[in-house]
């Protein structure tokens, strides 16, 4: 059966990458949830999906350059919590019902991926007791190179889409993908554009789609097969899995 992952929790369905959103999911039958980290200037791992505030925080500038102190007060729209450390998500995650979690090791504004932040997020999943059931996820290939290094312990995720495949192309990137990471995640237009020459290289069940937030997509990729489908609206995809199993029963 094709695994649902809450992506930045639940984005469509509460403020992304929060602690309610995180509480909210956990609800949901989902199999996994997906959130993002970046490291501060200050040494603590955030978790935000953008490198600047302005479009999911009250406030704005460089997530790096967010002092502890502004962090505690700077309150994500739509929620009057702040931005989560990743102490603070893994300590729910650690008690909650032991779904996967599929944590993506974000670049600065500049794009340039955080020195030691691999071994920072491998450490601190061990420490909280759930790096077995824990994947660290990146579109960049020699990110992921670094935390097979430094963490051959932790699983890994390799994203793909037309841009991050650009560079070596598509067949190169999914072989390099596959040789590195457990599962390949491509998004959902270069999937279906590409799909018989990703399978070739990546068996379904190492396949994951993404973002699906449609009933019409959500349909045709869970008949396709795939191993994973990562979603905004995980509610939906809950949804239509399970009408999708009670017709082929």
């Amino acid at each position: 059966m094709t695994k649902i992952v809450g992506h930045r929790g639940a984005r469509n369905q509460w403020p992304e990458n929060s602690m309610e959103g995180f509480r909210k999911t956990l609800e949901l039958a989902v199999d996994a949830i997906e959130f993002d980290v970046h490291l501060t200037d200050a040494g603590e791992v955030v978790v935000i999906h953008d490198a600047m505030l302005d479009r999911t925080v009250e406030g704005t500038g460089k997530v790096r350059a967010l002092s502890p102190d502004k962090r505690r007060t700077a309150c994500l729209k739509g929620s009057h919590e702040p931005i989560p450390t990743l102490d603070e998500a893994l300590s729910l995650f650690a008690s909650s019902r032991p779904l996967g979690l599929h944590v993506e090791l974000k670049a600065d504004v500049d794009g340039i991926p955080y020195e030691g932040l691999e071994a920072l997020v491998a450490s601190t999943l061990r420490r909280h007791g759930i790096a077995k059931r824990s994947l660290l996820t990146s579109f960049n290939l020699e990110v992921l190179a670094r935390c097979r290094r430094v963490a051959p312990d932790i699983g890994r995720l390799c994203s793909i889409n037309a841009r991050s495949a650009e560079p070596l192309g598509v067949a190169a990137t999914v072989a390099r993908a596959a040789e590195l990471a457990d599962l390949v995640a491509v998004e959902k237009t270069l999937l279906a554009a590409s799909s018989s020459d990703i399978e070739a290289l990546v068996s379904r069940e190492r396949l994951c789609c993404w973002v699906l937030n449609e009933r019409e997509e959500l349909e045709q990729w869970l008949g396709a097969g795939v191993g994973w489908i990562t979603s905004d609206d995980p509610s939906l995809a809950l949804a239509v899995r399970t009408r999708s199993r009670d017709a082929a029963a």
